[in-house]
């Protein structure tokens, strides 16, 4: 259960920090605040903070830019610090399930379990097989502590720490509703990694992240061209000097969004083969480099699936007249995470 009032949701990638504020009405979510500002290259490594003053400086600007009074945040974190596993436990009680949690981690995390913080969430009983399906959740305490510390500094208060694959999902169904008959998936694709989440039933039955995404097409350009990272990144956007992009940038961007594409078939084939589920119905295409056009023909192509692209703020019931909508759009495609932080409230039980 979700109460209390929304906190700001706080995006740090590793290009980029957005930030949203929303706030619930009868008729849906409205955006209050909006804000999207960029990192300089290898400010954040990997999730690794290597520049702490660049990434504070960056997110006060931003609250000064975007008026943006309130403090409590929600942020997350992702990649190889962020551990998702599956797990069926015996039946037992929620006062035993949160006895019994911390061992049953242990048994599936790869990490030292006095090194990460441990959440879970029940997903299925099945009392006929005296089993339950249980979500598991580990993420290291230090990169939680490392990004909370940014936020403190910051002068903000960070309440929640979420991970990236689950605020997307949770804008999902908040914004456009989950068909419980349907299995979906949603790909979001950044600038250093990228999450597929497979929904079953109204719930995820899959997550993995995958280390390639919009950097990898830009590298990929860099390196055909022989051009600085930042002329690649613009040839990638399609601006060119004086407006024109050399005609090698389209067959390096295809080759790129192709090698993405198998990636994400890899994982939609390891889901198939563990799970015996049948084939998704549609994914859902979102993300900055969502909007390079052939990276969705590529997975399509690929996957053999219906490709939709998904603009995060499309399921928005408003927008407060302070914010550009100029920007706004541009920026769209890269506000899943943040967006879907935003949701959480500052007073939440477990359900």
């Amino acid at each position: 259960m979700r109460e209390g009032k929304n906190l700001v949701g706080v995006d740090i990638g590793t290009t980029s920090i957005k930030v949203c504020q929303l706030k619930q009405t009868r008729k849906g979510y409205e955006l209050c605040a909006f804000g999207y500002a960029p990192l300089r290259p290898q400010v954040i490594v990997d999730g690794q903070v290597m520049d702490a003053t660049a990434v504070i400086e960056t997110i006060q600007q931003i609250w000064k830019d975007a008026k943006i009074r309130q403090r409590d945040v929600a942020i997350s974190v992702s990649g190889q610090s962020a551990i998702i596993r599956k797990i069926n436990v015996p039946l037992m009680t929620d006062a035993e399930l949160s006895e019994q949690i911390q061992w049953e981690a242990e048994q599936h995390i790869p990490f030292d379990i006095k090194d990460v913080q441990v959440d879970y969430q029940v997903l299925r009983r099945n009392p006929e097989e005296g089993q339950m399906e249980v979500l598991l959740v580990a993420a290291k305490k230090e990169q939680i502590e490392d990004y909370a510390r940014l936020a403190r500094d910051a002068k903000l208060r960070p309440v929640v720490c979420d991970i990236d694959a689950f605020s997307v999902q949770n804008l999902f169904e908040a914004t456009r509703g989950i068909d419980p008959h349907a299995r979906i998936g949603l790909v979001n694709v950044g600038a250093s990694l990228s999450s597929l989440n497979v929904i079953s039933g109204g719930i995820s039955a899959f997550s993995r992240e995958i280390a390639n995404g919009g950097n990898a097409v830009t590298e990929e350009i860099q390196r055909t061209l022989n051009v600085p990272f930042e002329q690649a990144e613009a040839y990638k956007c399609g601006d060119g000097r004086d407006g024109m992009v050399p005609s090698q940038v389209l067959e390096v961007i295809d080759g790129a969004c192709d090698a993405i594409a198998a990636e994400i078939q890899r994982s939609l084939d390891f889901f198939m083969a563990t799970s015996g589920d049948s084939d998704l119905t549609r994914l859902y295409l979102t993300g900055g480099s969502a909007a390079l056009s052939p990276l969705a023909q590529a997975i399509e192509s690929r996957s053999r699936i219906p490709v939709e692209l998904w603009i995060p703020t499309q399921g928005l019931v408003g927008f407060k007249k302070n914010i550009d909508p100029i920007a706004l759009d541009r920026h769209a495609l890269q506000l899943s995470v943040a967006l879907g932080l935003a949701l959480r409230k500052d007073r939440e039980v477990r359900a």
